[in-house]
């Protein structure tokens, strides 16, 4: 690979979310979304799945070590674009996501807001996979200094050298965001695993706590089968199938 992303002290982490499908037989029986607007479960549609009623699990990983670093859970409806701040909240809440990391992310997240968002508020490289009618000169051009750099308790030079790295370092990686599909598909094969081999295809849970407990679980056996050595992508889809 041509692109490297790791600095020294600096993290690539991996986001991605994947459905959770509760066991509802909603095939013999209508289900309308006014039926579940009291319900913490709702419809959802995934690309590979199709409409499915229950939530969806949002991950992060390091992508050097494959190590689990958070995750949320939310409703199906909601949209990725939607759960990228929070995702990015979540992990500074936990003192994980620092200045200068680079988070990487599918197209699912995808806006001109959550690339400015990300480098202005979080202060990262958010490698959010663009769409085709992705306007790199309108992009560019929205990636001016925020205001938040001129307050005058901060050193103004200091925080615009700071920006303008970001900046320089997200341009690259963005023109080049091809390159870096073999990180994100990382995480697919770690779903695959959690999905095959830990229960996750079809949960017999139906509260928000319950599925989170559940997940927590499932994280959790994630992160040892990491630790024990299982880290290439190779071992992890063999470990997925059997």
């Amino acid at each position: 690979m041509s692109v490297s992303v790791k600095k020294r002290g600096r993290k690539t982490i991996i986001i991605d979310s994947t459905d959770i499908d509760l066991d509802i037989n909603w095939f013999t029986k209508k289900i309308t979304k006014k039926q579940l607007e009291e319900r913490d479960f709702k419809w959802g549609y995934s690309p590979h799945r199709g409409y499915f009623i229950g939530m969806k699990l949002t991950l992060a990983l390091d992508y050097s070590t494959l190590k689990p670093l958070g995750f949320l859970i939310n409703e199906a409806n909601v949209s990725e674009s939607k759960i990228f701040p929070k995702i990015l909240n979540e992990l500074k809440r936990r003192r994980i996501l620092k200045p200068g990391d680079t988070a990487c992310f599918d197209k699912g997240y995808y806006s001109y807001e959550n690339y400015v968002l990300g480098i202005a508020k979080f202060k990262i490289i958010p490698v959010i996979f663009p769409r085709k009618n992705c306007d790199y000169n309108k992009l560019f051009d929205m990636l001016s200094y925020p205001l938040v750099i001129f307050d005058s308790k901060k050193d103004t030079e200091m925080e615009k050298r700071i920006y303008e790295k970001l900046v320089s370092k997200f341009k690259s990686l963005i023109k080049s965001w091809r390159e870096l599909r073999p990180i994100r598909s990382m995480i697919e094969d770690v779903f695959k695993l959690a999905k095959n081999s830990y229960s996750m295809a079809k949960l017999h849970r139906y509260t928000m706590s319950s599925v989170k407990k559940h997940c927590s679980l499932n994280v959790l056996l994630i992160g040892m089968t990491i630790s024990a050595g299982i880290q290439d992508k190779k071992a992890l889809q063999r470990l997925a199938e059997q």
